[in-house]
């Protein structure tokens, strides 16, 4: 017997990709008026609102029906912080949200790595950032674009160039096809280090010889 609540998302993700969003979140509406409590059609109605409508205000509304019901929505509350993340007058509610998460998927290395990023971007905190990227990398020490994330952050903010060099080349060892990493770590090289050790004399970051 076919499932209405399964035919109603492939319906709406078909008009999503054929250019008719609208039609989308129409179908998924219509589903819902008859079906409220349905936690994996209200979920893709979020995700088209703010993915392909722009409507954020919209898709934190369908969010947050969503845990009301159920606070313990773990793909609820991962779509909470993407939509809460873009703007910066929500960071001190989205990094709530991404500390429960945190303590919930201890062992998820793109959630991990998600929230160092915004904990750089948004809320300014380096080491804090520094302290998840450390986490993530525990958690899947193979993914070799948390290594480069985190050598950015090491560059960039935290100016220590021996961990940079670290995670440069446990990137490059991962991944010998990373072209980022394998310019950032020649870079690296030339700028702050000779004969293997760093310079005594620094120079500033991005100044390019």
């Amino acid at each position: 017997m076919p499932d209405p609540a399964y035919e109603a998302i492939v319906k709406a993700k078909d008009q999503v990709s054929s250019g008719n969003p609208e039609g989308a979140e129409t179908t998924l509406e219509s589903y819902l008026r008859t079906d409220p409590h349905n936690s994996k059609v209200r979920l893709e109605l979020a995700r088209i609102l703010s993915n392909h409508l722009k409507d954020r205000r919209g898709a934190l509304m369908q969010l947050d029906i969503i845990l009301d019901v159920d606070p313990d929505n773990i793909d609820a509350k991962r779509a909470l912080v993407t939509v809460l993340r873009v703007e910066s007058k929500n960071r001190i509610e989205a990094d709530k949200h991404y500390k429960e998460l945190v303590d919930l998927c201890p062992e998820d290395a793109d959630l991990m790595n998600s929230y160092a990023i915004f904990l750089k971007n948004q809320m300014v905190d380096f080491k804090a950032s520094a302290k998840m990227y450390e986490r993530a990398i525990a958690a899947d020490p193979k993914r070799d674009d948390i290594h480069y994330n985190y050598a950015i952050l090491l560059y960039k903010d935290l100016k220590d160039y021996v961990s940079t060099k670290e995670h440069l080349e446990k990137a490059i060892a991962l991944e010998p096809n990373n072209a980022e990493a394998k310019v950032a770590l020649e870079r690296l090289v030339k700028r702050k280090f000779k004969d293997g050790e760093v310079k005594k004399r620094l120079f500033e970051f991005g100044k390019r010889r």
